[in-house]
């Protein structure tokens, strides 16, 4: 599975991005996909995740009311953030695994794209 994250850059505090990630090789038709983030001398964290029909979703409670996720029967994930605030600057990344199931720890994602870059000017 290969993914390729993109949508990220700068944005005053209050704009909105979105961001995309799209999927291609062998995807696997149950598993669910998801977006984390990594600030600079901070680890990784979950920032929302989806069901592979979409039906579910996930959210940390950073983003929830501000972001959302979604996907399309082309295997493309989005995510739509508004409201955004300074503290939302990291390099955003897409991940994807293979079973069901709404984790929200990186290593609970098998395949990985690279970073995609948001940074919020105050």
């Amino acid at each position: 599975v290969q993914l390729q994250a993109s949508g990220g850059g700068l944005v005053q505090a209050g704009g909105s991005l979105r961001l995309s990630c799209a999927a291609s090789g062998r995807t696997f038709s149950s598993g669910a996909m998801g977006w984390f983030r990594q600030a600079p001398g901070k680890e990784r964290e979950f920032v929302a995740a989806i069901t592979w029909g979409g039906l579910t979703t996930r959210y940390a409670d950073s983003v929830k009311g501000r972001s959302t996720i979604s996907r399309d029967v082309k295997n493309t994930m989005y995510l739509q953030m508004n409201s955004l605030k300074p503290e939302d600057t990291a390099a955003y990344y897409c991940a994807s695994r293979s079973t069901p199931g709404l984790v929200v720890t990186p290593e609970g994602y098998r395949y990985w794209g690279q970073g995609t870059q948001v940074t919020v000017s105050s």
